[in-house]
């Protein structure tokens, strides 16, 4: 993956809360909590796996990070060919500029979501979440939340190869959950939440498809700053790399890697085929109304 080094990168969509305990956002009310309504939204590791337990929202700690601290740092797609973070926020401009102009398209109109990139634990709107549920969306103030450790995990862990565009495929999928939001496509989840034929499934290889649809417009989707694709170019291993990535946090293959079975009764995410299937589809396609695995 090539990021055009004269693009400008809008940090505007990225909140840099690493280093501030507790995440320093402070959430009103009490705790939905990470194993309620955001289970479903996981990006594909349950958080009993890894000892992670249901938090309550935490006190108003600190304050947030100023947008202007990350683009010092993170200007150019230049900065983005160089740097995690960057590539992160390059990622998510990218992601942004798609749904925008696909809402369009459609007559809607797309709110944009931020990401927060955090380390240890953060609270939001969904309660408080440690760095051992993996990356995730919420719902309640529509934000996705990344501990960037997360990507050295996934390849100790889970066995996945990782690289820039497996780390792109991740950002991608949470931003699936967004597009969902906005969609109302949540609703459908309700209460059935396990199950290789669960809602909850269905839910999450959706939002890969997105991350495919995506994937496919990639390098000629223009910035609304420049006109030009922030993308330049994908590879053949590029793709490959976001393949593995989806294989990688299976729930099968993540449940045969923690207790040596699989049980597809407490499956929330769908097996390793089904994520590479459902990602392949919107990347072949470039089509959302593929995306349909409700139907």
């Amino acid at each position: 993956m090539q990021f055009d080094d004269e693009a400008e990168l809008d940090a505007s969509q990225v909140q840099d809360r690493r280093g501030i305990p507790g995440g320093g956002l402070a959430v009103g009310g009490g705790a939905i909590g990470i194993l309620g309504l955001v289970v479903a939204l996981l990006f594909g590791i349950d958080p009993g796996m890894f000892g992670a337990a249901d938090q309550p929202a935490a006190p108003p700690v600190g304050k947030a990070t100023s947008p202007a601290q990350l683009s010092a740092a993170c200007r150019t797609g230049a900065d983005a060919n160089k740097r995690q973070d960057c590539r992160i926020l390059a990622v998510v401009n990218s992601v942004q500029a798609y749904w925008q102009a696909d809402f369009a398209a459609r007559g809607r109109s797309y709110a944009p979501a931020d990401t927060v990139l955090f380390t240890d634990r953060v609270a939001t709107a969904c309660g408080t979440a440690t760095s051992a549920v993996g990356p995730f969306y919420c719902p309640g103030d529509r934000k996705a939340y990344f501990d960037l450790g997360f990507f050295d995990d996934m390849t100790r862990q889970l066995g996945a190869k990782g690289g820039p565009f497996a780390e792109a495929y991740v950002v991608a999928h949470e931003y699936g959950h967004h597009v969902q939001d906005l969609l109302g496509t949540m609703g459908k989840v309700g209460n059935d939440r396990q199950g290789a034929d669960s809602a909850s499934v269905r839910l999450e290889l959706q939002a890969d498809c997105y991350a495919g649809v995506w994937t496919h417009h990639a390098t000629t989707t223009p910035q609304p700053s420049t006109g030009r694709p922030l993308i330049t170019s994908l590879t053949d291993q590029d793709i490959a790399l976001a393949l593995d990535a989806a294989e990688s946090v299976g729930d099968d293959r993540i449940q045969q890697r923690a207790t040596g079975r699989s049980n597809p009764e407490t499956w929330t995410h769908g097996s390793s085929a089904q994520r590479k299937q459902w990602f392949t589809t919107g990347y072949r396609t470039g089509d959302p109304a593929q995306c349909d695995t409700f139907d």
